[in-house]
């Protein structure tokens, strides 16, 4: 699941407290939830990319997941109201290459061309991705496709309808500057067209702010 977002300039610090100490926890307790990381724009907006895995996109839909999104605690009924611009997306990782997680990432959202989907999918998937991680600087790349619709929930509307996301790339490194001049060689807008992908492409440059993984949880239970 991905999320992409703003927070009302008042109410960050409260979000990022909230969001580490009791929303993220939460959420890892829930069976299927493996790894929850936060985010936040190097500059420009929105400022949040939220990502959460599970071991199958069919746990966004399980009856524990449901029952915390209708039943949110006092300090999350209070976080939605501050809520700015959410984008949210259950999606499938179509293809990935390289390890673990660089503290900065570059993210892309795009819409295939229709007719072109498997040309763009091919090409990222057998070309771009495979050499893209292993380059001096990068560390991780994954390329996400929509896989269902999340449901209104209790969350969403207190915070307002979500919008949704397209497909999604996603390439992480040790070193911003590196991961900045390789999408510039090898991810430019020019290029993502030429193979298929519409003209409305977002591009975000983002760092780490904050990762849990649930066996932490679970040492800590």
């Amino acid at each position: 699941m991905i999320l992409y977002y703003d927070i009302a300039p008042d109410a960050i610090e409260d979000h990022d407290d909230w969001h580490t100490h009791e929303h993220i926890p939460e959420r890892l307790s829930i069976p299927g939830f493996l790894r929850a990381s936060r985010w936040v724009a190097a500059e420009g907006s929105p400022r949040y990319l939220v990502r959460y895995e599970v071991a199958d996109v069919q746990v966004l839909g399980s009856a524990p997941y449901r029952e915390r999104l209708n039943n949110p605690t006092p300090w999350t009924a209070r976080m939605m109201e501050n809520f700015r611009g959410m984008a949210r997306g259950f999606c499938t990782v179509v293809s990935s290459s390289g390890l673990g997680l660089g503290h900065a990432l570059l993210s892309i959202c795009y819409v295939p061309v229709a007719g072109r989907e498997d040309e763009l999918r091919e090409w990222l998937k057998r070309t771009v991705l495979p050499g893209i991680s292993s380059k001096p600087g990068l560390a991780s790349a994954c390329m996400l496709e929509p896989a269902a619709k999340p449901p209104m929930t209790k969350e969403q509307s207190i915070r307002g309808k979500d919008a949704d996301i397209p497909c999604v790339l996603l390439v992480t490194g040790y070193s911003a500057g590196a991961l900045s001049r390789i999408a510039g060689d090898h991810l430019p807008n020019r290029e993502l067209e030429r193979h298929g992908a519409s003209a409305t492409t977002v591009r975000g440059n983002y760092r780490l702010d904050y990762l849990l993984a649930e066996r932490e949880c679970a040492i800590r239970a």
